[in-house]
């Protein structure tokens, strides 16, 4: 089981974030309201945002320490992160997107398998197509095959079904779940929908006004 300590502060004009936790449950959940701290956090262990001081640490391996001067760069963490937009390659056919995601990591950490992926979230119908003669669910579907096919030690999911009405969002949900059971890779989920997360875990970290509430 995968553990992640996270220690972080970051001030802004209009916002500070100051957290500590320590997960070790394989699929948790961010819960707060808007503007909560839930995606700048997220960022932060991504290492998309840097903190102005902290600690973070993925089974004993730091990523980042401001005591150390330690900051690891983003391909080096191998976390995995998927947006509520899908973010795809618009030149780039279903297939090419994933392929960009499989060739891009080093053939000894490659976890599965472009036909496994495929076949798993059901996308295989959709190789030769390119993302805008998708639907909003099957975007979705095709940016968290591109996500798992770095094959991430961490998966972090950033309100991914926030853009998707409720017929797309009950569509997408059992793939989640789907990914939840087939797949052992840690998930950090970000919602302000409790019924969502209810779906996914009841391990939930709440969050509000930058600071963890529990």
């Amino acid at each position: 089981m995968i553990v992640i300590e996270v220690k972080a502060i970051l001030n802004r004009q209009r916002f500070k974030l100051d957290v500590s936790f320590k997960n070790e449950h394989r699929v948790s959940a961010l819960f707060g309201p808007s503007g909560s701290g839930k995606s700048t956090l997220l960022s932060i262990i991504a290492g998309t945002i840097k903190p102005d001081s902290g600690l973070i640490i993925i089974d004993d391996d730091c990523l980042f320490d401001s005591e150390r001067c330690i900051n690891k760069p983003i391909h080096k963490r191998r976390i995995g992160l998927l947006f509520q937009d899908s973010r795809l390659f618009p030149h780039f056919t279903v297939e090419q997107n994933l392929k960009y995601a499989f060739n891009l990591t080093p053939k000894q950490e490659q976890s599965f398998s472009i036909s496994f992926i495929s076949q798993l979230l059901e996308i295989e119908y959709l190789r030769k197509q390119r993302p805008y003669e998708l639907s909003g669910g099957e975007k979705q579907r095709v940016a968290l095959g591109r996500v798992l096919l770095s094959s991430p030690r961490l998966l972090l999911l950033d309100e991914p079904l926030a853009s998707l009405d409720e017929r797309l969002k009950s569509q997408i949900l059992p793939f989640l779940n789907l990914v939840v059971e087939e797949i052992n890779v840690p998930m950090l989920y970000v919602s302000h929908s409790k019924d969502e997360i209810m779906r996914l875990t009841s391990s939930i970290i709440n969050i509000e006004n930058g600071k963890i509430l529990s």
